[in-house]
């Protein structure tokens, strides 16, 4: 029975260190941004922030930006996929999708990059920014026609105001936004690229997980 509570308080323990809501800070060589993650997606949260802790984003790079659509940090599709390549027998690594109907591909969004597996399982190690565009009553009449999939007052709303890539919602998994430094994220999105949307001048950032106090201190919105 001992040994039983103390497995049970050892695991609320481990729960409880990501019950919190996290943010977490890209410091670029352009300048700050400040990230919410989201609570309704927890594997995702806890994701990022191990790999955060692993080092997977320490002097990483934005290596794919694609202007008015998302920039794109961490490693490549195609080296992680020659990578599985030269290891067949490995089991690919891929995080279970946790995409919900709440959270939308609104500019600032924070989406986890995947290849094009049917179960839409997102890298471990790949973040998207959304950019996007703020579309009419007409594109978005449109893309419900295409999609056959109705979007709420509130969604179209958010993507005639702020704008976005609305045609990714449900595909990918967004599991947090720009809080902070949302000029930031615009700015590197605009950068010159070569043609394989490569950024001419290296966009180098590192990321880190803010401390509750620093949180409370610096009275990030949650909102």
């Amino acid at each position: 029975m001992k040994t039983l509570r103390a497995v049970t308080f050892f695991i609320l323990i481990s729960i409880s260190a990501y019950a919190q809501t996290n943010f977490v800070e890209l410091r670029t060589n352009m300048g700050n941004i400040t990230i919410m993650l989201y609570d309704n997606t927890p594997r995702h949260k806890s994701m990022f922030i191990d790999e955060i802790g692993k080092g997977t984003y320490k002097k990483a790079l934005f290596n794919r930006v694609i202007k008015d659509f998302v920039s794109q940090a961490g490693e490549l599709d195609e080296s992680i996929l020659a990578d599985e390549k030269l290891h067949p027998k490995k089991r690919p690594r891929r995080l279970n999708a946790e995409i919900d109907s709440n959270f939308i591909h609104k500019k600032g969004a924070i989406g986890a990059g995947r290849d094009d597996n049917l179960q839409k399982s997102s890298y471990f190690n790949q973040i998207y920014m959304v950019s996007g565009n703020v579309l009419t009553d007409k594109q978005l009449d449109e893309l419900e026609n295409k999609t056959r999939r109705k979007m709420s007052q509130k969604t179209r709303e958010i993507y005639k105001t702020q704008g976005g890539v609305p045609h990714l919602d449900f595909n990918y998994t967004i599991f947090g936004e720009i809080v902070e430094g949302l000029d930031v994220a615009e700015r590197i999105n605009k950068v010159a690229t070569h043609k394989l949307n490569v950024p001419v001048r290296a966009i180098i950032f590192d990321a880190r997980v803010l401390s509750e106090k620093e949180t409370k201190a610096r009275k990030i919105s949650q909102e």
